[in-house]
């Protein structure tokens, strides 16, 4: 079971969040939605303020976010027109049986309960609907994004996703994996403020908030890809785990 403070930790930092989260790629979102109908009715589990909601939006699709943090509700919102966010959990969704053709989880399925979820997104989908968490994992392969995710302590959570998640119980079909390569690019003051927006600063003492940063200063001024540049390419995969209701 997760840490439900850390879990809802985000929406003090909702805006921030959303502006400085990276998107997901279109390719991804086309593979993990191939061979719905379109418009296919989506919904999005921990929605947060929208990020994925708006990616899948854009496709064409109708999008019903489901968001437990009213903070982030909020935001989302604000920053999605004419969408709402309706309160709910992965454990507890408000929507009747059989109601999607997609349940997708962005950056969020290793905070659910997996059994209850499972249950209730078995239940959400019609038979053959997808049910597909979606990360956007920073690409560790290069050495100052490995040094970053040590000072700032970002393998707490999502950690090894392919290796940790490998099945959603028997009303599923086996997981694909798909993954996708990307990269956002930040100034170093967004770089910082991106990492303010993850669950570990967020819930530090101000001792290890002081600390994360000095390390994130030192990484910045004295690493030879990074020091005295202007803006910085943060690489990612993002990584989609897909499955059918049987």
């Amino acid at each position: 079971m997760t840490d439900p403070t850390a879990a809802l930790s985000f929406g003090a930092a909702a805006a921030e969040y959303d502006r400085f989260r990276p998107r997901y790629p279109e390719a991804a979102l086309r593979w993990t939605l191939d061979g719905l109908p379109a418009p296919a009715r989506v919904v999005d589990l921990g929605a947060g303020t929208g990020i994925l909601t708006r990616g899948v939006t854009a496709l064409g699709h109708h999008v019903v976010p489901v968001e437990p943090d009213p903070g982030m509700r909020t935001q989302l919102a604000a920053a999605t027109p004419g969408t709402t966010a309706l309160a709910g959990s992965a454990e507890s969704v408000p929507l009747p049986d059989g109601d999607a053709d997609a349940v997708l989880a962005g950056q969020a399925y290793h905070w659910f309960d997996r059994d209850r979820a499972h249950t209730e997104v078995a239940r959400v989908l019609r038979p053959g609907g997808t049910f597909a968490p979606v990360w956007n994992v920073r690409d560790e392969r290069v050495g100052w994004v490995a040094e970053l995710t040590r000072i700032a302590h970002l393998d707490h959570n999502a950690g090894d996703v392919t290796g940790r998640y490998a099945d959603f119980g028997p009303a599923f079909t086996p997981v694909e994996v798909g993954e996708f390569d990307h990269s956002t690019t930040l100034t170093p003051d967004d770089l910082v403020a991106m990492l303010h927006t993850r669950s570990y600063w967020l819930t530090a003492t101000p001792a290890e908030r002081a600390r994360v940063d000095g390390g994130l200063a030192e990484l910045l001024a004295t690493h030879p890809e990074l020091a005295g540049r202007a803006t910085v390419e943060l690489p990612y995969r993002t990584i989609v785990l897909r499955a059918h209701r049987r």
